[in-house]
């Protein structure tokens, strides 16, 4: 199809050159003289030595379109020249071409001249039009950094990552959710949204088969207005974007509108974009539906567009005033037919409205997390960097959380580019979320007002008491109203957005800021700032300045002053402070801080030597100065924290404090999760583990990782100190005991206890812990019970125990599928060591093939030194009490016996009293417990019990006794020599039925009328069940 600008432009020409040189002169004149459609008169200066194609051109361009073919028939009547009116009015009805005589001779002169400079002059047109894109292109390819230096540039496209752009408003609620979010919930709240829409569909035509000729893009500050302004000009000119729909794209920056002349022309603002000044302007002009002009940062324009209708102007080439020659261009009085894109701030909304009649609206959200990613590693170009940084972003909410403002996603992403550079521990950052949100406001102040230094307290202190009065009030939408109580000016507010919602039949239009922790940022900027920075609302909630009061409320409902209170650490940082005062020229006052140790001290008091909450940490970290946190945590002795998922942001919390915990003990983490908080992701990223170990360290079921491990191996090849390590219920695995081992093998660990029970162990890890024990004389405890070692894994194991430089003085081997196979290599290692003392063996099931007559060979030998024995539920029988009663008339040293749940019955019980009643025997504790008892045994355990000198506690089971064989204990009990102190639990019938009993009765009233020292049973705990106190 013909485009019908070029037919309007043929039929014009052809009406002109078809006129005698004595009409077009007088054609000329009255055009002149004579006011169109209420548009003025063309000036007569430009129409005078104008031949047709320019008469034509000012016609396209001063009338545009169909309104020239008017203006030229109108014209043609006024000077009678009727036939070429209708002959006009004819060939534009009938939708032809004009028709050109077919023979040369028959064409006028002046018309055949007319129609070769018109060729010539579109050829240029064409060849300029190609000249401009490749101008454009060349001047829009690279952009610079806010801190590049000299020469430094990026190319724009290797910069430029997609953004959310909506073009339908949320609801209220929506929006609340979206500005109180945090992490991975913000950026699904973000993507929701079902209206996205691309660059490219800006001028699509809607559901009405409308297309807007005016596009205004919404956006807070730092969100990539400008940038995507940038890109739309770079891709045009390439031919990416709106190749067939315009010819020119003209870029006009509001900034440098205000800072240049005064006064100018739409012609002028073409010319800007030139490379030169010699723009066939005119040629440009003739088809305005070909033109697009783009206005960015409308929001920071100093004079308003709401100028008089009959003040505007229609001609572009008509010197103005520049409020008068942009509201011309906005309001279509002139150019009437060229599109337009304004970018602002959404709180420049209501000034812009009143300039608009029609236009569609589309906001401007920010980044997706994929787009995150893509502009980490746009802008660091290293892959391996680039995933190593975000990474690390991505398992920091609120860092995670702010890179959705494209602005914030620079500052971050340099920092981090600076710190790899320079070698430095992402981990370790000393960037802390306050330093962060700083530079954020030091760089949107920087970008936006050349003199902010000057007007920043007062523009500061309104914004700083509203954001206070929110928080304080837990409110995040607030009205005209309330932004004008708090001294602000809406239009001139760079933190603020604007929201409108439908409410009932009208629309209410309430402002935010941009997400809940900038809001909570400048609250506390309320309290710190001395009080000439800040203002104080009469009748505001939060007229109190006053930081104890703050801190107050923070220990009764931690909540919703959480992160006010991190950032109130983070700006009582002496640096921090001073770059306030020298940037901002707002002063910090230095009285808070003492304060803030003191509410430290007195915060931790409630918990006396120990601390149980990790936001503590999360403070502390924020102020990023050793010596305070030294001072906060100098009285802490132990750190208990159960059931936290812990981030990488509390890891680094974690870290630091526990450097500067100085005093620090014992580090106890139960049922604790390291790693990531990104939904998608299979398996938890390595922690990065607190480094700073102390003494005691208890990481029981805390799923760590082979990263943990080896953070935890680092840390013990240096940490002297730690002494005690307990992993259990962790999936360490065989793997994991490896990488333990390199740091616990290493000179400088002088561990003495380690714990892995329940971690996933196989015999696999046997040579490990033979080659650890072989070579780590401090290590006096190991407990590596509930793993699957076998009698494989145990016999490696016994090859370190009997090495000349084992100490090992306690081993827990219970449940790890020994057989009796294990008991000759264990008996080895008891008949080798007499550092052993304590042996845990419980449920293995030892009691076959003579596996306990080997292990009781060991018990015998006079260097075995065992003190205690658990071989509960170990399916010993009958026989093995010969070897045990053996054990017992000739170890002097074995005083705790644990025989519970095997399988002894009364003969095994009778042949256990022998050796419990010999001379030698030193037994104090012995549990038999076993419902395979009967009153049989009891006569054999009374005689015990009247004879034995040491036996103070016997865990029997009487409740599978009955009454003849408790009256039978209990002759044994009532003899003088009887030591026995504590006789196990009873079940509640068993009290009852106990109280029947005679001698019982008669025992707990000898009890009674004797002190403690003439019988033990007086010294019975109420804890235990003893008769006397039971009944």
């Amino acid at each position: 199809m013909e485009n019908r600008s070029s037919r309007i432009n043929d039929l014009l020409i052809h009406a002109l050159n078809n006129l005698s040189q004595e009409e077009f002169k007088g054609f000329k004149d009255k055009l002149s003289h004579s006011d169109f459609e209420g548009k003025g008169t063309i000036p007569r200066g430009r129409l005078e030595n104008a031949d047709a194609i320019d008469t034509k051109n000012l016609l396209m361009a001063f009338y545009g379109g169909d309104a020239a073919v008017d203006v030229a028939i109108e014209v043609f009547n006024q000077i009678s020249l009727r036939e070429a009116a209708a002959n006009l009015r004819e060939e534009r009805e009938n939708g032809k071409k004009p028709k050109v005589p077919k023979k040369p001779g028959t064409l006028p002169k002046e018309s055949a001249l007319g129609q070769r400079q018109q060729e010539k002059k579109e050829k240029q047109t064409d060849n300029y039009r190609v000249k401009y894109r490749e101008h454009i292109q060349n001047k829009y390819r690279v952009i610079k950094d806010l801190n590049s230096r000299l020469g430094e540039n990026v190319t724009l496209n290797s910069r430029y990552t997609k953004l959310i752009i909506v073009k339908k408003h949320c609801h209220k609620k929506e929006r609340e959710h979206e500005i109180m979010t945090l992490g991975w919930r913000h950026e699904e709240i973000m993507t929701k949204r079902t209206s996205f829409i691309t660059l490219g569909n800006l001028f699509k035509c809607d559901e009405d088969g409308q297309t807007p000729q005016i596009v205004v893009l919404l956006g807070v500050a730092g969100i990539g207005k400008t940038m995507t302004a940038r890109k739309i000009m770079f891709d045009w000119a390439s031919g990416e974007l709106y190749k067939e729909k315009f010819d020119y794209a003209f870029y006009i920056n509001c900034r440098e509108v205000n800072f240049g002349s005064e006064q100018g022309r739409i012609a002028d603002l073409i010319l800007k974009n030139c490379p030169n000044k010699n723009a066939p302007v005119e040629e440009i002009l003739i088809n305005p539906e070909k033109l697009l002009f783009i206005i960015d940062g409308f929001d920071e324009l100093r004079f308003s567009l709401d100028q008089p209708e009959d003040s505007l102007c229609s001609d572009p080439c008509e010197k103005q005033p520049m409020e008068i020659t942009l509201s011309s261009l906005v309001r279509k009085t002139v150019l009437l037919e060229s599109y337009v894109i304004i970018t602002t701030r959404p709180t420049a909304l209501e000034k812009l409205r009143q300039c608009l009649e029609c236009a569609r609206y589309a906001e401007i959200l920010g980044f997706s997390a994929a787009e995150r990613e893509e502009y980490f590693h746009n802008f660091l170009g290293n892959e391996e960097k680039a995933r190593k940084a975000f990474n690390f972003v991505k398992e920091h909410e609120m860092l995670f959380t702010l890179c959705f403002v494209p602005i914030a996603c620079w500052i971050i992403c340099t920092v981090l580019k600076q710190q790899m550079e320079a070698g430095e521990d992402l981990a370790q950052t000393s960037k802390t979320i306050t330093g962060v949100y700083m530079l954020y406001l030091f760089s949107l102040l920087k970008g936006h007002s050349s003199n902010s230094k000057k007007h920043t307290p007062a523009n500061l202190k309104g914004l700083c008491s509203l954001a206070a009065d929110g928080i304080w009030r837990q409110k995040i939408l607030f009205g005209e109203e309330e932004i004008k109580k708090h001294g602000l000016d809406i239009s001139d507010s760079l933190f603020l957005n604007e929201n409108m919602f439908q409410k009932d039949i009208d629309c209410e239009c309430v402002y935010s800021f941009i997400h809940l922790s900038f809001q909570e940022f400048f609250a506390t900027l309320f309290y710190v700032l001395e009080k000439e920075e800040t203002t104080t609302v009469e009748g505001s909630e939060t007229a109190m300045n006053n930081v104890k009061k703050l801190l107050e409320n923070y220990g009764k409902s931690r909540n919703y002053l959480m992160l006010t209170v991190r950032f109130l650490f983070g700006l009582l940082n002496e640096e921090r402070m001073e770059d306030m005062e020298k940037k901002l020229s707002c002063k910090i006052s230095p009285k808070i801080k003492p304060e803030l140790l003191e509410w430290e001290f007195s915060s931790f008091k409630r918990n006396a030597e120990m601390i149980y909450q990790l936001e503590e940490f999360h403070c502390l970290y924020e102020i990023q100065e050793e010596s305070f946190v030294q001072s906060a945590l100098n009285h802490f002795t132990e750190l208990y924290l159960a059931e936290y998922n812990f981030t990488k942001m509390d890891q680094m919390a974690l870290s630091f404090c526990l450097k500067n915990c100085c005093k620090l003990e014992t580090l106890y983490l139960n049922l604790c999760t390291f790693g990531s908080e990104d939904p998608n992701e299979d398996s938890l990223r390595g922690a990065h583990f607190p480094l700073c170990l102390s003494v005691s360290c208890r990481l029981t079921n805390d799923h760590l990782t082979d990263a943990c491990y080896r953070d935890l191996s680092s840390a013990l090849s240096t940490k002297q100190t730690l002494t005690e390590l307990d992993l259990s219920m962790n999936n360490l695995g065989d793997s994991g005991v490896r990488l333990l081992c390199e740091g616990l093998n290493h000179p400088t660990c002088k561990l003495q206890k380690l714990g892995l029970s329940n971690c996933h162990l196989t015999a696999v890890c046997g040579g490990d812990l033979s080659s650890l024990l072989s070579t780590k004389p401090t290590l006096m405890e190991l407990d590596i019970g509930e793993n699957n070692l076998g009698d494989s894994g145990v016999q490696q194991l016994c090859e370190g125990l009997k090495h000349p430089h084992s100490k090992l003085q306690k081993l827990r081997l219970m449940n790890c599928g020994l057989t009796a196979g294990s008991c000759g290599n264990l008996s080895s290692v008891l008949r080798a060591k007499p550092t052993l003392t304590e042996l845990d063996l419980a449920l293995n099931n030892l009691g076959e093939a003579g596996g306990m007559k080997l292990l009781c060979e060991g018990l015998k030998h006079p260097d075995c030194k065992l003190q205690k024995l658990r071989l509960m539920g170990c399916q010993l029988t009958a026989a093995c009490c010969e070897d045990l009663s053996s054990v017992l008339s000739i170890n002097h040293t074995l005083t705790e016996l644990e025989l519970r749940g095997s399988l002894l019955r009364d003969s095994g019980v009778q042949l256990l009293c022998e050796g419990l009643k010999h001379a030698n025997c030193k037994l104090q504790k012995l549990g038999l417990k076993n419902f395979l008892l009967t009153d049989a045994c009891c006569e054999n355990l009374a005689a015990v019990l009247s004879i034995s000198n040491s036996l103070t506690e016997l865990e029997l089971g009487i409740d599978y006794l009955r009454d003849s064989g408790v009256q039978l204990l209990c002759e044994g009990l009532k003899h003088p020599n009887c030591k026995l102190q504590k006789l196990g639990e009873l079940k509640e019938e068993t009290r009852t039925a106990l109280k029947t009993i005679p001698v019982v009765e008669e025992i707990c009233g000898q009890s009674r009328c004797k002190t403690g020292s003439e019988n033990p049973l007086a010294k019975r705990e109420s804890a235990h069940c003893y008769f006397y106190n039971l009944i």
